[in-house]
């Protein structure tokens, strides 16, 4: 019996010695394997990640774009209102101006209509604007249509 264990004991010792063997050899064959297959997956990964940059890269670019149209799009449509609105004020300010200007048409056609035969009036005011002037210089016709200059200075 002895002998039983014995020989049972080599033979383990045995085994163990070529499965560590096995090990070792498989151990040398096969991490080249995993290596290649770790660096592949890296790769992937890599490559993966460098799909999702670029497809972000390219949707901040579309909407970067979109963001721009629509800024241009906003532009062009506020140009337009302030164009509208110039034009409806020019409108407006030259209706108003007719208005005024027919406004000055009446009242200078009234007060023609109130001076015709009143030159006593006229004359009034003409030597009350002489009597109110400050040493001005008064140009006044005469019958040659020529003025009479610098008569009696204004001292």
């Amino acid at each position: 019996m002895y002998q039983n264990k014995q020989a049972l004991a080599l033979g383990s010792i045995i085994f163990l010695f070529f499965a560590t063997i096995a090990i070792i050899g498989m151990s040398f064959w096969a991490w080249p394997k995993y290596n290649l297959y770790r660096m592949e997956m890296h790769g992937r990964a890599a490559l993966k990640e460098a799909e999702w940059s670029k497809q972000i890269l390219i949707e901040e670019a579309r909407a970067k774009e979109t963001a721009s149209l629509m800024q241009a799009n906003a532009r062009v449509t506020l140009a337009e209102a302030e164009g509208k609105a110039q034009i409806v004020r020019a409108k407006a300010e030259g209706l108003a101006d007719i208005e005024r200007a027919k406004a000055a048409a009446e009242s200078n056609r009234i007060i023609g209509e109130s001076l015709k035969g009143n030159v006593e009036y006229l004359r009034y005011i003409w030597i009350k604007g002489l009597q109110d002037g400050k040493g001005e210089r008064i140009y006044i016709p005469t019958e040659a249509g020529l003025p009479i200059l610098e008569a009696g200075k204004a001292r």
